[in-house]
């Protein structure tokens, strides 16, 4: 919940025109949705990508104050955070509404970047693994194989986010080869390598190339220091390498 209008329009001038020419790297600013439809009009003529930070998953009725997956496709956004940990923890997200957003946001031609991820308690209690398993596997539950393979999943370990805190490369990419494993159980190994895992938990341009030299971290996804855009680009550019 950052930025005023004027702010997130500059951003997009900043950024739009700079980005690397590179068809591997996808740059996807995911903002808050009063700023959506002027960003994505910014965005058009640029490879600069739009998404929301959530969405209800109905398509439309007495839902007070929520956005549907519609909405978001009429105004040409084509991602969605779901399931982000905030979300879970403030505002009651559970594994079975993750599912129906993630199901809500195919029906409308939106991708999905599906968060999952552990409390600081989890992981002491040696928890952390079956708590990504039952995650992953709730989230994508009722999708065919083409559908897990365009999703995205970001795993996020909560105890890092915002903290300063950072897994070591080795330990979060030990967790995104795990939730490979579980993709390839679930759909197969062709569907398990087409997957994109982000890693998401105080990413900063300083680690982002230890990150991204990890056999199964393929993208970041970033808070804070993705709000420059100085600090964007070089993020971005880091995944050229």
């Amino acid at each position: 919940m950052n930025k005023l209008a004027a702010e997130a329009d500059q951003f997009a001038e900043n950024v739009t025109g700079k980005l690397p020419d590179n068809n591997n790297v996808e740059a996807i600013v995911c903002a808050p949705f009063p700023y959506l439809p002027s960003l994505v009009e910014k965005a058009k003529a640029s490879k600069l990508q739009i998404g929301a930070q959530t969405m209800h998953f109905e398509e439309n009725g007495a839902f007070t104050g929520e956005v549907s997956p519609a909405m978001l496709q009429d105004i040409g956004v084509t991602y969605v955070v779901i399931g982000h940990s905030e979300r879970r923890e403030l505002f009651g997200e559970t594994d079975e509404s993750v599912n129906k957003k993630v199901h809500a946001a195919f029906a409308h031609e939106l991708t999905p970047i599906i968060c999952v991820g552990e409390t600081l308690a989890q992981r002491e209690a040696n928890d952390t693994m079956t708590h990504i398993k039952a995650q992953v596997r709730q989230a994508l539950e009722g999708l065919n194989n083409e559908q897990i393979a365009a999703s995205i999943i970001a795993y996020e370990p909560i105890w890092a986010i915002g903290t300063g805190k950072t897994a070591s490369s080795e330990d979060a990419n030990e967790v995104c080869t795990h939730i490979r494993h579980i993709v390839k159980d679930i759909a197969g190994e062709e569907t398990a390598q087409q997957l994109v895992i982000q890693y998401g938990g105080s990413v900063k341009p300083a680690n982002i190339d230890e990150l991204l030299a990890q056999s199964d971290i393929d993208g970041a996804l970033v808070g804070g220091a993705s709000l420059e855009p100085d600090s964007f680009l070089q993020l971005v550019e880091a995944g050229t390498k």
